[in-house]
């Protein structure tokens, strides 16, 4: 039996704000055409893959910058983002791989929960090829994978109820210090 496919696209450096309005083409895309199941080997989305072109900051539905950090980060150039995701606030910026899966979660078989635990055993493993020790993830309802006190993959979410569908943010090499960039 053919499970549903996943497109990977690997957009290369990319504005955030481009990436962002891709991610809204795909989703509004999958929300035209619900299905209940999936046909055996439809489509179940895409991973975005790319590399920030600059610095950016997204501040989560928790907050994370205070509005004196968030005027000093854009005078030193750095763009700053409100997000409708958790969390507090993200560093994004070159050398990094984010990761924007955009899925139909019930074409995988997934809930929300095993597919972020599978995320962060992806970064973990990732994580470990690259020599990175001591890796691990925090047990629910922590997401996101650690090196000691570090957080070096912050993994964001926003998911419908209705479609069940995932969008998702995976960030290699960040940091959880949103200041660290100064």
């Amino acid at each position: 039996m053919r499970r549903p496919a996943v497109r990977l696209l690997w957009l290369g450096r990319l504005q955030y704000a481009e990436l962002l309005a891709l991610q809204e083409r795909w989703l509004r895309r999958m929300q035209a055409e619900p299905r209940t199941e999936a046909p055996l080997g439809t489509e179940a989305g895409a991973l975005l893959l790319c590399e920030p072109a600059g610095p950016v900051y997204t501040s989560g539905l928790r907050g994370g910058l205070t509005p004196q950090e968030t005027a000093r980060l854009r005078a030193l150039g750095a763009e700053v983002r409100a997000t409708g995701r958790g969390g507090l606030a993200t560093f994004h910026g070159p050398g990094q791989l984010l990761c924007h899966p955009v899925l139909d979660l019930r074409h995988l078989g997934l809930r929300l929960r095993t597919h972020v635990a599978a995320l962060e055993a992806c970064a973990v493993r990732l994580c470990e090829l690259l020599g990175l020790r001591g890796v691990s993830a925090r047990p629910p309802p922590y997401t996101g994978v650690w090196l000691g006190e570090c957080k070096i993959c912050a993994i964001e979410d926003i998911y419908s109820k209705t479609l069940w569908l995932a969008l998702q943010e995976s960030v290699v090499g960040g940091t959880s210090h949103p200041m660290a960039w100064l």
